[in-house]
């Protein structure tokens, strides 16, 4: 819907453009519909409306004589594509608002890349869901220039920022704020588990100060922003409609459609074509004709190349996701931009764009297309299986268990080297608090 308003905006502007009408319809100059030769489904950008700009450009060279330089695309033009290939939306999102900061900082060309991938891969609390190792591997990017790139990310508004967890990004509010010392501070950093469960009388032991000081402590921790990324994101009643569709038809064979049925159908006036091709115009407005015709080529060709681009990414989803699209996120495999990329004969940055905030159908529910690029582990055995696939492996394993007696995090790291998976239990315990699962005491102790 946001790509359609944007488009509808261009059509106001553009006085060579018209709207067809969908199933081959579209509207006379009297206002009723009238059939429409053009294909269904394609813009409509034909042969003649190319020789038209041709022989355009040879009465333009006429007009300027030797003047007259190959047009190349203006910084606005190549704006306006990005635009449409993004399709990003009306409002300021989080994403805009570190970038905008990053624009202020200066960076060498791999340490901006470094940081517009930190902050593309920003949950919607504004934290990294994977380890830096992880990001770095994914994005094919130097570690170091990753966790530089983090630790100037920390610094940026809203504070905090780009932490791993909870912890960190109080603790970088603090920090920031010059009360790397206080007692607020030492409590997150050495006792964090004491704090999130308010265990004042062993807080008060462990610091050696009375229980009035430990609540003054945590008044003031309370102050902090504990998901700084939610002030941009607190709209969370959106319609999400897929950008593309996999399914499996009545013959059993896969199949990818894309949503078009969003996006206008356009094409250049005939009103227009006619009156340039009577020769009666005169020179400004000849002009003013050829660059709105040419303005509304490129809108066309921008929007078909957003188009091709998802569809070609969803093909290889499709391809190299196989299992998951057959059995469902345990199957989940591996997967960096840039081995789509090299196949699709793309740079990885045009598919990191490509599937920002893009939506996939599945047979297994609606999907965010960057859900499908993912760091992972190798099992015993040799075979590659993503950090999702552990995740909901975990998932499955604290559904399973005895309420009475939950599992502890070594225990569910046994039963993944089990299943072939190694696992560190710090790694567990950092999966568990993502899925939102409580620790082992506090699960027994609600249920």
């Amino acid at each position: 819907m946001e790509l359609r308003s944007s488009i509808l905006e261009e059509l106001q502007l553009n006085p060579t453009l018209e709207e067809l009408a969908m199933e081959g319809v579209s509207i006379d100059d009297t206002g009723e519909p009238e059939e429409s030769d053009e294909p269904d489904g394609e813009m409509d950008f034909e042969k003649e409306d190319y020789e038209l700009l041709n022989r355009m450009d040879e009465d333009w060279r006429d007009d300027i004589g030797s003047d007259y330089a190959v047009r190349t695309p203006s910084s606005e033009e190549e704006e306006r594509r990005k635009h449409f290939f993004d399709s990003f939306v009306g409002e300021v999102s989080l994403q805009e608002h570190l970038l905008s900061q990053a624009d202020l900082s200066e960076l060498d060309k791999l340490d901006r890349k470094a940081l517009e991938y930190l902050i593309g891969s920003l949950n919607h609390d504004g934290f990294l869901d994977d380890e830096v190792e992880n990001i770095a591997l994914l994005g094919d990017l130097p570690l170091n220039k990753v966790q530089k790139a983090r630790q100037l990310l920390l610094t940026f508004d809203p504070v905090g920022i780009g932490a791993v967890d909870r912890q960190e990004c109080l603790l970088v509010q603090l920090e920031l704020s010059g009360k790397e010392k206080s007692l607020a501070a030492r409590i997150l950093r050495e006792e964090f588990p004491l704090l999130i469960r308010r265990r004042i009388p062993e807080l008060s032991r462990k610091f050696g100060v009375d229980a009035d000081t430990i609540h003054r402590a945590l008044g003031e921790i309370a102050t902090l922003d504990p998901a700084p990324g939610r002030r941009f994101s607190e709209d969370n009643n959106r319609i999400i409609v897929p950008d593309v569709k996999v399914f499996k038809d009545e013959e059993e064979e896969w199949r990818i459609v894309l949503n078009n049925d969003y996006i206008p159908r356009l094409r250049i006036s005939r009103t227009y074509k006619d009156l340039i091709a009577q020769g009666k115009l005169p020179r400004n407005e000849k002009e003013y004709l050829r660059e709105k015709i040419r303005s509304g080529r490129f809108l066309m060709n921008s929007i078909e190349q957003r188009q091709q681009t998802v569809e070609r990414i969803a093909w290889q989803l499709l391809e190299m996701q196989k299992p998951f699209f057959e059995e469902g996120v345990s199957k989940l495999r591996p997967l960096t931009m840039n081995q789509v990329a090299e196949i699709i004969g793309v740079h990885e940055t045009t598919v990191s764009r490509a599937i920002a905030n893009k939506y996939i159908d599945t047979p297994h529910g609606i999907f965010e297309l960057k859900y499908f690029f993912t760091a992972g582990y190798r099992t015993e055995d040799g075979q590659s299986v993503s950090n999702r696939s552990i995740k909901d492996t975990i998932q499955q394993i604290v559904d399973g268990e005895n309420s009475s007696k939950p599992f502890s995090d070594q225990a569910i790291v046994d039963i993944l080297k089990e299943k072939g998976y190694k696992i560190a239990r710090r790694t567990v315990a950092k999966y568990r608090d993502e899925l939102g699962i409580l620790p082992t005491n506090l699960r027994r102790a609600y249920q």
